[in-house]
């Protein structure tokens, strides 16, 4: 290959034709044309990082003492990559990632929104989103979907607090200056509550009058984590060793990722099990959901994470994990950027 050419610099220009140009709103590509498309691949602002949930769950809860869901309207703790700095709630260049807190009583209001979200919840009982009128529980390991521009609420009728991971694609709307909120009422609640995940129960099956029908664009909404992790097991049976078990979450009528621009995928490492991902050129942010993983991200040894813990790959980066645990499984959540890679044609998978 060719080495890339040495490109002019502003300091080789003219004083005069410099602001020339800024008086009228130009600049010159060549000088800053690597910064933007660097040769052989990108490089990313996104680093390698670690949240650990000791750490910040108590200020989650410092967070429920000091305000108020009324002036919260969503309660959450961003996790911020060191990369992007703290103004831009980026987890990666096109995940935001955040711990939302709901405590007994309390009502997250109706809202719908363009950027997409799921939820995967941490810890508590009794914690409940309704989507579009559909009531979905809120149990441990538990995925659900807000697609965009559906309405959607919390609320918590239980006792202690609820906790669960928000994820959405809320950086790549706002560059797309497409992010905005409507508030509005509570959707009317449907008789049949989870009725999604009920129709939805066993892979391979749907409802017979759905064939007729005309697809809906998310006939799924929730996916209890117990059956996923059911799911992982079997898998494991038939997945070679030193390969981690991995199950994407799929609309179940087209068999295409349940949101259009964000993929999720459940993990499992067996005891005593060391995997390298498959590196493509998707971004990633991990959630562990029970186990204790060494993670490597992109060279970077990011130590140990154990259960709700968040961890960030950068886009082309090298994730290669390690279960500690010699007699139990390890299990993560990962969400990533490749679906919208694909639509638009830019994803790539390398041998290495």
């Amino acid at each position: 290959m060719n080495d890339a050419p040495t490109l002019g610099t502003l300091d080789e220009l003219p004083r005069a034709y410099l602001d020339a140009m800024a008086a009228r709103n130009l600049v010159p590509l060549w000088p800053s044309l690597r910064g933007f498309m660097p040769v052989g691949a990108p490089r990313p602002r996104s680093v390698p990082s670690l949240w650990r949930y000791t750490e910040v769950r108590p200020l989650l809860m410092q967070a429920g003492d000091l305000t108020p869901i009324e002036k919260a309207e969503r309660r959450v703790l961003v996790y911020c990559n060191p990369g992007h700095g703290l103004d831009g709630l980026h987890s990666s260049g096109t995940i935001y990632v955040g711990m939302q807190l709901i405590l007994p009583g309390e009502n997250a209001p109706p809202h719908r929104h363009p950027p997409v979200a799921v939820r995967l919840v941490v810890e508590g009982e009794g914690g409940v989103t309704i989507v579009n009128g559909e009531r979905l529980p809120m149990q441990r390991g538990d995925l659900i979907l807000t697609p965009s521009l559906n309405w959607h609420e919390h609320v918590h009728a239980g006792t202690g607090p609820v906790v669960w991971m928000d994820a959405l694609d809320l950086p790549l709307l706002v560059a797309m200056e497409a992010a905005y909120v409507v508030e509005g009422d509570s959707r009317p609640s449907r008789n049949a509550p989870d009725a999604s995940a009920t129709r939805y129960r066993r892979a391979g099956l749907v409802p017979y009058a759905s064939l007729a029908a005309p697809r809906a664009p998310y006939p799924l909404l929730r996916w209890p984590w117990e059956e996923v992790r059911e799911a992982l097991v079997a898998l494991a049976a038939d997945t070679p060793a030193g390969q981690a078990v991995q199950l994407a979450y799929v609309n179940p009528e087209t068999g295409g990722e349940c949101l259009p621009t964000l993929g999720f995928s459940a993990l499992m490492l067996r005891p005593g099990e060391a995997a390298g991902l498959v590196r493509d050129s998707a971004s990633k942010v991990f959630h562990v959901v029970a186990g204790l993983v060494d993670a490597e991200v992109g060279g970077t040894d990011l130590g140990a994470a154990e259960d709700a813990d968040v961890f960030a790959a950068p886009p082309h980066a090298k994730v290669r994990l390690a279960n500690r645990s010699t007699r139990q499984p390890a299990f993560l959540f990962q969400v990533d950027d490749a679906p919208l890679q694909r639509k638009i044609g830019i994803h790539e998978r390398f041998a290495d």
